[in-house]
This record gives C-alpha cells, sequence and structure tokens, in this order.
C-alpha cells in the first residue's frame, strides 16, 4: 500500500501554502527523510521529507500549486512492498544505483523473508571530475536562485555596484518585464513571490487585529561587552560556540516576562492565555525573508545552549532547511535590526503574540555618569505591545527590567 506524502504543520495560524518546486519526480527514488518538495508559506520555505524509503509512484500537486495543511501531495511505494514483490515474482534485481539505494534503505530482512537475487553490473569507472570553475561572489539567495535555475554564475557579468550580482541578473526572462514610467525612464516589474505575499498579509493583519504601542528604553552595554571581552576565548574553547549578544538579552527578556507575565500572554476569544513557559522567537533572515524560528523552554537553557541553537537556527535559515517545528509557536519574539545597522525602529507583532523586543545597532555616545559626562556602548532598545492586554505602565516597566538585567548581568544569575 503507497503512503501518503502530506503537507504537514506549518507554524500557527499558517493554514496553506504553495508548491515552490518538486525535488524528486514521478519515479525516483528517494530515502527516509531525503527532501522530496520544497513549500513555500507566510513564514519560511520548508521542504517536505519522505515519511518512507522507497518510489515517488505518483505526483498529486504541480509547482505553483496552493495546497492546504493536512492535504495529500504525492504517493510514495515504500521500498520493502517493491522488493518483495519482486523476490516472490522471482524477478532478478540489478546492482544499479537505484537497486543499492533501495537495498540501503530497508532494514535487514528476517529469516522469513524471500531473499532477491542480485545481478552484479559491470563495473564502469567513474570519470575525473570536471575542474572547478572560480564563482564571483554572491549572495547565499542568488546563488540558491542561479542553481535553481541552471545558471552558471561563473559566465554572469554583475550589474549591481562594483559587478555584484543582483537578483534580477538570475531571473528567469519571463519573469523580468521591461516597462518605462511615465516620463520614459526605465523601468522593470517583477511579480512578487508568495512569501512576500504573505508576509504582506500577516504585517497588515497584525496591524489592523491589535491595538499596537510601542515604548523605548536603552541600555549601557558596557558590563556585557567586558564580561564577554573576559570570557569570549574560554567559553568558545569549552564550549564550540561564540559569546553574543543575543542570549543576554533572552534571559533578560526571560527575567522581565517573569516579572511581568501579560506580555508572555495571548487572546484566545474572549479569554486571555497566561503562559508560565517561554518559548522565544528570534528572528532571523533568510535568503527569501524574515523567518522566526522558536527557542522552546528558553528559560531552562544555559547561555552556551542559548548560543548553540540561535547559530543553528541562523545556519538552518540561510540554507533554507528549517523545519515547521522550528517556526511553530513562540510567546515572545526578539527581532535585531542592530545587525543591519539600524538605531531605533518599532518591531511589528508576530501574532497571536503580545510582545516583541527589537534590539538595535551598539553606538558608542556621550552620558552622564552621576555628574560626569562619559563614553559608553548604549543600544537603543524598543518594545511594541498589544494594548488590548498589556498596559503601558507594565510596557516601560518590562523594559526597565530588561535595561537593568542587561547592565548588571549579575541579576540574571541572581535572578533579583
Amino acid at each position: 500500500m503507497s503512503v501518503d506524502l502530506k503537507v504537514p504543520s506549518l507554524g500557527e495560524s499558517v493554514r496553506e501554502a504553495s508548491i515552490e518546486k518538486w525535488l524528486k519526480k514521478e519515479g525516483d527514488f528517494v530515502k527516509r527523510d531525503e527532501p522530496v518538495v520544497s513549500l513555500e508559506s507566510d513564514k519560511a520555505n520548508v521542504e517536505v521529507p519522505a515519511p518512507v524509503g522507497g518510489i515517488l509512484k505518483q505526483v498529486l500537486k504541480t509547482a505553483g500549486a496552493k495546497v492546504a495543511i493536512g492535504e495529500v501531495l504525492a504517493r510514495i511505494e515504500p521500498a520493502t512492498m517493491r522488493l518483495s514483490r519482486q523476490a516472490v515474482s522471482g524477478t532478478p534485481l540489478v546492482a544499479t544505483p537505484e537497486a543499492a539505494s533501495i537495498l540501503a534503505a530497508v532494514t535487514t530482512p528476517s529469516k522469513a523473508t524471500p531473499r532477491a537475487a542480485i545481478v552484479e553490473a559491470p563495473r564502469v569507472d567513474a570519470p575525473p571530475p570536471a575542474p572547478q570553475i572560480e564563482e564571483p561572489h554572491v549572495p547565499p539567495s542568488v546563488r540558491r536562485m542561479a542553481r535553481e535555475q541552471g545558471i552558471d554564475l561563473a559566465k554572469l557579468a554583475g550589474t549591481g555596484p562594483g559587478g555584484a550580482i543582483l537578483p534580477s541578473d538570475v531571473r528567469a526572462p519571463s519573469e523580468v518585464k521591461p516597462t518605462s514610467s511615465k516620463d520614459g525612464r526605465a523601468e522593470e516589474r517583477v511579480p512578487m513571490t508568495s512569501l512576500r505575499k504573505k508576509i504582506a498579509e500577516r504585517l497588515v493583519e497584525g496591524r489592523n487585529k491589535a491595538a499596537i504601542l510601542s515604548t523605548f528604553n536603552e541600555c549601557d552595554l558596557s558590563r556585557v561587552m567586558a564580561l564577554r571581552e573576559e570570557h569570549k576565548e574560554k567559553f568558545q574553547q569549552k564550549h564550540g560556540v561564540k559569546l553574543g549578544f543575543m542570549s543576554f538579552f533572552v534571559k533578560a527578556a526571560i527575567e522581565a516576562l517573569k516579572a511581568f507575565p501579560a506580555i508572555n500572554s495571548e487572546i484566545q476569544g474572549e479569554e486571555v492565555v497566561y503562559r508560565n513557559y517561554y518559548d522565544i522567537g528570534v528572528a532571523v533572515g533568510s535568503g527569501k525573508g524574515l523567518v522566526v524560528p522558536v527557542i522552546r523552554n528558553a528559560e531552562t537553557l544555559s547561555f552556551a545552549e542559548l548560543e548553540k541553537t540561535i547559530e543553528e537556527f541562523g545556519k538552518k535559515a540561510k540554507e533554507n532547511k528549517l523545519l515547521p517545528d522550528d517556526l511553530a509557536g513562540g510567546t515572545f519574539t526578539i527581532s535585531n535590526g542592530g545587525i543591519y545597522g539600524s538605531l531605533l525602529s518599532t518591531p511589528l507583532l508576530n501574532p497571536p503574540q503580545s510582545g516583541i523586543l527589537g534590539m538595535h545597532a551598539i553606538q558608542k555616545r556621550p552620558v552622564a555618569v552621576g555628574d560626569q559626562v562619559v563614553v559608553r556602548p548604549m543600544m537603543y532598545v524598543a518594545l511594541s505591545y498589544d494594548h488590548r492586554i498589556v498596559d503601558g505602565r507594565e510596557a516601560v516597566q518590562f523594559l526597565v527590567r530588561v535595561k537593568e538585567c542587561i547592565e548588571s548581568p549579575d541579576r540574571i544569575l541572581l535572578e533579583v
């Protein structure tokens, strides 16, 4: 009996997706957990793995089609069934790459299982590897577009500053429509991707459904930076990961959420659900937009565990390998626009959450300390919140608590 390949859950509030690309075609052998199809939702692109090893027997939806959560995309004939039928019928298996892959995917048969005869195919020496051609330096997102369209980047001339390769340089000709503005200057029109459309819809939805306000404060990062400088080498040697700023802010945010639980809650119908756990979403940039993978039970993790999780999320986002479970849920979000140079912004809520903390660039500024003016590394922080369940006083005090924990990191360890 064939096994259905279905659209998995793609995160809270996601009801549909579109098929970006089939990674396998009908008749191909797929290993268990090997990506078969890439889906595009409003949160990210995800690759759906095969639930079993076998032959992709039937593809039911074409690329570009809209599909609902739980809908059947294709059917896979398990490898065990295929081998069993051939063994019973007496049909010999030739040691082709497909047969070898099927045998590798199937567990060792029991004594009662008929064994198939394997006829060894003639050995063919593999051709020597082709010489590597150095490709021009391009962003990962553009490199992925070129790979999908079979474009040789080494032969492509970029039209950006200094010969940089832009997304428009690798788009299919049918996607780009050269036009002219009203005064005759050159333009080009490119269709929005499904992901970009969904991001736009969700941003507007968040604005329309929640009463969003923002409040601001600033943090002196002197002590955090001194702590990092003192321990960064030993930290990396012991844990195999760099000690960054994000783990400090995750810890500080959790302490503030414990003090002001309304910001860790959400509205469901006519009820407010207060959560006694802290699943912190960390906004990271991917090749096609912003995604928010979630650190589960962040309150139970050490600094090293937080940094490892954040590093892994960033790597998976760049490689487009985030799984649906990575993006589902979340009780609070932290966004770091500072890595792009942002000095101050108002982050937008990630529905149905009630709060989001925005980090920004670290900038040395003169500040008053006592009766003296000194230069300190300062960061503006912002909290956007749903005013339906979070009062302004709570929002302001939340940021003050974050500020206290960042400026005195020992508060995090002592929970004071």
